[in-house]
């Protein structure tokens, strides 16, 4: 069964990676989730993330309301049972020793584990998910998922954003008094963008209450995907990383997951970092989910744009030569 016939958005994102599932929340139960207004049943078989098509062949029953048996799939409905692969190796109803329909057969999808998240596929991907650096010596955290009501590129744009960390996260990540963006440069590579070092004074930086000029550096690693590094000016060897990545369930609402990195206060709680994570989510989810249009405009004369929005003119661009569509315009 083709894409197309699942009616999945357009080929620009279809040998993408998205971020599913945090790995931890897939046990033995199976877990359904919307992907690019796709139906998937997620679920683990012999330790491994196997994603299928939410919807059992026979009379249209989410199977992700069935359970793993014996490293097969089983339908509530009926009890047709599924291998790994898709491919279905028993009916119930059915005499012993009948052959099973070759057409027996679910569509299954391309699954692979990185960074404390499930990614899932449709397509033909060329590469992992991510190419990030090692990070030897960093403590990571995975922070919980944000649901957001709005566009997947709209909730990318506002990470990528900034002049807005001067007025939305106010007295944390900006102040208004120094809210003034030294011109920067935005670079093609062969992932996606990346811009120049921008300066920006914190008050408070990172929930741990000191306030220090950081150096950004944005990086944006597909679609729907991005990275943020900051070293403090001071002390350049203090290094922050932030991996922020969106699922898009359907055009106008998303899951961002959040992924921390840093080298610094190893014995502060991960939770002071992560709980600050969730409170800058919070400031941005009350701006991104008011924004008109909803759809992100890939017309740079839609809207008015400074020196200072370079990196936001540069994804709009890049988006628009890859052909995206999906909750854009």
């Amino acid at each position: 069964m083709s894409i197309k016939q699942l009616d999945a958005p357009d080929a620009s994102i279809i040998d993408r990676w998205h971020p599913a599932l945090p790995s931890e929340r897939l046990g033995a139960e199976p877990v359904s989730v919307e992907v690019l207004s796709v139906k998937v049943a997620l679920f683990r078989i012999k330790g491994e993330a196997v994603a299928f098509r939410d919807l059992c062949i026979h009379r249209g029953v989410p199977l992700s309301l069935g359970r793993v048996e014996e490293d097969r799939v089983v339908c509530p409905y009926h009890g047709w049972t599924y291998d790994a692969c898709g491919a279905c190796v028993r009916i119930p109803a059915q005499p012993a020793g009948k052959a099973i329909p070759e057409k027996a057969r679910v569509t299954t999808y391309r699954t692979v584990e990185q960074e404390g998240l499930i990614w899932i596929s449709f397509g033909q991907p060329d590469g992992p998910p991510l190419s990030l650096p090692a990070f030897d010596g960093f403590r990571k955290v995975l922070c919980a998922p944000y649901e957001v009501q709005a566009a997947a590129p709209r909730v990318i744009e506002n990470f990528l954003d900034v002049s807005h960390l001067m007025f939305v996260h106010e007295g944390l990540l900006g102040d208004p008094a120094s809210a003034e963006i030294h011109e920067y440069r935005m670079h093609r590579t062969e992932e996606g963008l990346v811009s120049d070092e921008i300066e920006v004074y914190q008050p408070d930086a990172d929930g741990t209450g000191k306030g220090v000029t950081n150096r950004y550096v944005y990086k944006v690693l597909g679609p729907f995907a991005a990275f943020l590094e900051k070293r403090d000016s001071a002390d350049p060897d203090h290094v922050f990383g932030l991996l922020f990545a969106v699922l898009p369930h359907a055009e106008k609402r998303s899951t961002a997951y959040a992924v921390i990195y840093r080298n610094y206060a190893l014995d502060t709680p991960d939770s002071v970092f992560a709980e600050f994570q969730d409170k800058l989510i919070e400031q941005d989810r009350v701006i991104v989910e008011s924004q008109t249009p909803e759809l992100l405009p890939l017309d740079l004369q839609a809207e008015l744009h400074l020196v200072s929005d370079r990196a936001s003119i540069a994804y709009r661009q890049w988006l628009k030569e890859l052909g995206v569509s999906f909750g854009a315009e």
